[in-house]
């Protein structure tokens, strides 16, 4: 994308209304705007994070064995009040009538949808298990919006549940989608420690709350520093093999991690001084066992093996898509602006001609920019320089291409590294090289 025709568009001051950092960066970086309350357009910079989040997480729940759907985001209340959750939901919930006078909603979960769906396809027990997924938009009608996608009215989220025969099965779900959900986070270039969390009412021990680190986080966190280190799970864990999920299971929930309200003094003591670690976090995913709340509540049963009715166990499996984007800019930025991990930047690289018009310089570009337009983006303006380096700064881009015309003269381009600073001289082959590599 050439910068000069772009709808980027920047702005040098923080915003008045933005509280935290990444609501003033993104609102400078060009990436959303503010339409109500709550609700924001994602701008084409923004929308592009978005998606590469989107995408990744797609990818590691369909090598968990998941199966992508789609599902209206208008809900017919009918479902919840058999569910019996429509009055107990509260203000949150954006309740619609219809021009017939029926009760509709606009969702924000869909427990009760996916599990009518499932009723009215799933018949056996042969036919299980299933885990079903989508990534859509959802709707709360928060008191008190704020920390623009933070907390927002509106928002981009993952939402899975999972049906088996019984509990063992339920529990080798839960580990399957644990491990998916860390490698998620892994691909996003974050560390998301797992929290064991409050299961309510149902009991047990299945239900974690997955924090991003970051000083301006909403909850206090207590936590091993050995979950810090979670590069073995990439190459040793099988999410396909029983003994290897519950391996990794037991080694990673053996580990203590908790949250505030889940603080447990005497359990903290018996970790090792010098690695008992102390901050705060952003919630970014929720996985969570429920047994046969929805199946039982809503009468969604399949055949057994005996051919009596039985209800099958269920699990809910979220990622705040959209509540990520802010989160990874709350890790990872500087004074200068976003320092975006690669895998999800909106472009890999920024080119960055320092004198527009000079031949030589507009030709080196060209050649740069022609290598890969899709993901690179070219800051062709008529800007001054310092101008042009504080956006790239400001956006995050990971790699600035330089170009200026002592170096096009001798086929030469400068190159930035954002996270590190660290600038180095390539020729244009080796400028070449490295779009390439970034392209993947």
């Amino acid at each position: 994308m050439r910068l000069s025709r772009s709808f980027l568009p920047t702005l040098k001051e923080n915003p008045a209304e933005a509280q935290i950092t990444s609501h003033r960066l993104m609102l400078r970086a060009g990436m959303i705007r503010q339409t109500s309350a709550g609700i924001y357009a994602w701008l084409p910079a923004g929308l592009r994070v978005l998606e590469n989040i989107a995408g990744i997480v797609r990818d590691e729940q369909d090598a968990a064995g998941a199966q992508e759907v789609l599902m209206p985001t208008m809900q017919s209340a009918e479902l919840w009040k058999r569910s019996g959750r429509y009055d107990d939901y509260g203000p949150e919930m954006l309740r619609i009538r219809d021009r017939h006078e029926r009760d509709m909603l606009f969702g924000p979960t869909n427990e009760e949808m996916i599990t009518d769906i499932f009723g009215q396809v799933v018949k056996s027990y042969k036919e299980l298990p299933q885990v079903l997924y989508q990534i859509q938009w959802k709707f709360r009608d928060e008191v008190r919006p704020r920390f623009g996608v933070m907390r927002g009215r509106e928002f981009y989220m993952k939402d899975g549940y999972s049906f088996d025969l019984d509990t063992a099965s339920a529990v080798d779900t839960y580990r399957r989608m644990m491990l998916a959900y860390l490698r998620t986070f892994q691909r996003l270039g974050v560390r998301a420690i797992p929290m064991r969390a409050d299961t309510g009412p149902i009991g047990g021990e299945l239900s974690h709350e997955f924090l991003i680190l970051a000083p301006t986080g909403e909850s206090g966190v207590f936590f091993d520093s050995a979950l810090e280190d979670q590069d073995w799970l990439a190459e040793n864990v099988d999410i396909n093999d029983r003994a290897s999920l519950e391996k990794f299971f037991t080694r990673m929930t053996s580990f203590y991690a908790a949250t505030d309200e889940m603080h447990d003094k005497k359990a903290w003591a018996e970790v090792p001084a010098d690695r008992q670690r102390e901050g705060r976090g952003i919630e970014v995913g929720h996985i969570f066992n429920f047994g046969r709340k929805y199946t039982q509540s809503m009468d969604i049963a399949v055949s057994g093996p005996d051919g009596a009715p039985l209800y099958p166990e269920m699990g809910s499996y979220g990622i705040g898509v959209s509540r990520l984007v802010a989160a990874i800019i709350e890790a990872s930025h500087d004074e200068n602006g976003i320092i975006w991990p690669e895998s999800v930047a909106p472009f890999k690289a920024v080119i960055i001609n320092l004198k527009n018009g000079d031949a030589q310089c507009d030709a080196l570009c060209d050649q740069l920019y022609g290598a890969a337009p899709k993901a690179l983006l070219y800051d062709d303006r008529a800007e001054r320089a310092g101008a042009k380096f504080a956006d790239a700064d400001l956006m995050g881009h990971p790699w600035q291409l330089i170009v200026g015309p002592r170096g096009a003269k001798e086929g030469k381009v400068e190159v930035k590294n954002r996270r590190t600073g660290e600038r180095t001289e390539e020729t244009l082959e080796g400028a070449l090289a490295l779009i390439a590599k970034l392209q993947g």
